[in-house]
């Protein structure tokens, strides 16, 4: 199901809620019922809630926002590491330099065609991936310089290679969720709670209260529906790309 779809459903089945219970209390209201009735108070506290309620929606949607670009900024430092090990290795013999580069190639046409989805899906590498990493590994570091002039590429192929490892476990790291079950929890009780307290304060049928009471309701589920989305950065709708792989190796696409 798209991710929209989902997004469409929640919205309405939120606004469908609310305005039902709305309707159905306000049949069972006495006539005589005065709704400035309601005590300052509750009116107070009311608003309190919703604006604690609200600054917690902004650092949940900060925090995986925050994630989401981390994700991203690691897939660019991965492939841009890829990226030098395979200019880099062009002071190496033929042979050694063809090889580095055609496993360079098939480590990153791996990861954007094969583990991408896998990760997306399962939230983990796969070890086939980390298997053509030490594949690349071994192609630099078991090769001897011949001369000073590759002694001097040698090292910093080494780095390379470490910073595309790292970057990888980063990437890894990053690919489940990363918002607490406890976090969830107090989400969405803070949203039924939120939501809740719109009856306190004596909704009636005009169409003015009922559409903000329904657009109220859509926008805590639109929020929600936003804080799930960027939750996982490499498996949904909103999501980190693998373009610096294809921006940095068109031959794979």
């Amino acid at each position: 199901m798209s991710d929209w779809l989902v997004l469409l459903i929640a919205m309405a089945a939120a606004c469908a809620v609310v305005l039902t219970i709305t309707l159905f209390s306000n049949r069972r209201l006495d006539p005589d019922d005065d709704p400035s009735g309601t005590p300052d108070v509750i009116e107070y506290m009311t608003m309190m809630i919703g604006v604690v309620y609200a600054i917690v929606l902004g650092l949940a949607i900060a925090g995986v926002w925050e994630g989401r670009g981390a994700a991203q900024t690691d897939v660019q430092q991965e492939a841009q590491a890829l990226h030098e090990i395979n200019q880099r290795v062009q002071v190496w013999p033929a042979e050694v330099r063809d090889r580095t580069r055609a496993d360079v190639e098939a480590y990153a046409s791996y990861v954007v065609h094969t583990e991408w989805s896998y990760m997306a899906d399962h939230g983990t590498l796969t070890d086939e991936g980390t298997q053509k990493l030490e594949k690349i590994r071994r192609d630099v570091t078991d090769y001897h310089p011949a001369n000073d002039y590759e002694t001097q590429a040698y090292q910093p192929l080494i780095d390379q290679v470490g910073a595309v490892d790292a970057a990888r476990t980063a990437r890894g790291q990053g690919a489940g969720a990363t918002m607490p079950g406890v976090v969830w929890f107090g989400l969405i009780t803070g949203a039924l709670v939120t939501v809740g307290l719109i009856f306190t304060l004596q909704i009636r049928r005009t169409w003015r209260e009922l559409l903000l009471a329904g657009l109220f309701s859509a926008l805590i589920a639109f929020l929600l529906f936003l804080i799930w989305d960027f939750d996982a950065p490499f498996g949904r709708g909103i999501s980190a790309t693998a373009g610096p792989f294809l921006d940095l190796f068109p031959g794979i696409g």
